[in-house]
C-alpha cells in the first residue's frame, strides 16, 4: 500500500521506501499479466482502483497483493496493497493514497483504463479473523487508507456471523478523504434494519475542520476518554472486544500500548488474541 505518512492521520498504507513485515529484501515471485478496468479519484491524493483477476488468486479478506507497473526505464515496481474486494467478485480493487515522487505513485497516478498490470501470484497479511479469538464485537480502527483491508472484511458474508456488533472508524484530516462513507453509511442502515445479522456502527472522525463530524480528536485520544464507548454504546474490553487497527505508526503504537493496559493481547504461540495489527513500517 502507497502512502503518505501524516503524523496524525496518515493511512496504513506502506511508504516508497518501506515493507511490509515478511516482504522486505525479496525480489517478486510470480506475477500474471492484469488489465485496469477502473479507477476512482477520491481527492489527488487517494483513489481506488480495479485490475482484472487470475481466476486461480486465493486471498483472505484483510490481506494484501502485490501490484505491479510498467515503467519505460526498467522492471515493473512492485508494492503492496490492501485488497478491498470480497473474495468471490471477479475483479481486485484496491485503496491507494499517492506519495508525491514516489516511484510507485509517479506510476499510478498515470494509469487509465485498460492500462496493464502485473499482481503476483500470492496474498499476505496479518489483518484477518482468523488471527482473533472469537468475541461478541468487532472494532475496525483505521487511520487514512487502513480502511482498505476492513472493506474487504465487511463484503465477506462471514464477519456477519461471527460477530454481533461491528464498529468501524475511520480518521481523516479532512472529510473529502473519507472515502467508501456512503457505502459504508448504507451498510450500517441496512443492518439496522435486520435482526438476524451483526449491526455495524459507522464512525467517521475528521480532525482538521472541526464540527463536520461528531468525532474530531485522534483516535488514541478517543479510545483513552471514553468517546468510542459513549458513540457506540458499547464497552472496549477483553472479555467481549475484538479489535484490528490499520494505520500510520503513531496510531498504532499508541492505541496498542492503551489496549494493553486494559488486557488486550495479540496472537501468540498459537493463543488467540484480542487484537490485531497490521506490520507495515
Amino acid at each position: 500500500m502507497t502512502s503518505a505518512a501524516d503524523s496524525s492521520n496518515s493511512s496504513s498504507s506502506l511508504p516508497e521506501n518501506a515493507t511490509p513485515s515478511g516482504t522486505a529484501a525479496r525480489a517478486p515471485a510470480a506475477a500474471t499479466p492484469q488489465e485496469v478496468l477502473w479507477i476512482h479519484r477520491w481527492t489527488p491524493g487517494l483513489l481506488s482502483l480495479r485490475v482484472t483477476r487470475d481466476s486461480r488468486f486465493r486471498f483472505t479478506p484483510g490481506h494484501y497483493a502485490r501490484l505491479g507497473l510498467p515503467d519505460s526505464s526498467g522492471p515493473a515496481v512492485f508494492r503492496p496493497l490492501s485488497i478491498t474486494s470480497a473474495p468471490a467478485e471477479a475483479h481486485l480493487e484496491f485503496f491507494c493514497t499517492l506519495v508525491t515522487g514516489g516511484a510507485f505513485s509517479s506510476l499510478l497516478d498515470r494509469c487509465r483504463v485498460g492500462d496493464p498490470v502485473q499482481v503476483e501470484k500470492a496474498s499476505y497479511g496479518f489483518l484477518t479473523l482468523d488471527a482473533l479469538a472469537p468475541g461478541h464485537d468487532l472494532w475496525l480502527i483505521a487511520s487514512g487508507s487502513g480502511l482498505g483491508p476492513y472493506l474487504s472484511i465487511l463484503r465477506d458474508p462471514e464477519v456477519w456471523s461471527a460477530f454481533a456488533r461491528i464498529v468501524v472508524v475511520h480518521s481523516v484530516r479532512r472529510a473529502a478523504e473519507l472515502a467508501y462513507a456512503e457505502e459504508l453509511e448504507h451498510l450500517a442502515q441496512q443492518r439496522s434494519a435486520t435482526t438476524a445479522a451483526a449491526r455495524l456502527h459507522y464512525l467517521p472522525v475528521v480532525t482538521r475542520e472541526p464540527g463536520v463530524t461528531a468525532l474530531s480528536q485522534r483516535i488514541p485520544a478517543l479510545l483513552a476518554d471514553g468517546s468510542l464507548a459513549t458513540a457506540t454504546g458499547l464497552s472496549i474490553d477483553p472479555e467481549h472486544s475484538r479489535v484490528m487497527v490499520c494505520g500510520n505508526p503513531e496510531m498504532s503504537r499508541e492505541l496498542r500500548a492503551l489496549l494493553s493496559e486494559r488486557g488486550f493481547r495479540t496472537t501468540r504461540r498459537g493463543v488467540l488474541g484480542q487484537m490485531a495489527f497490521e506490520k507495515y513500517w
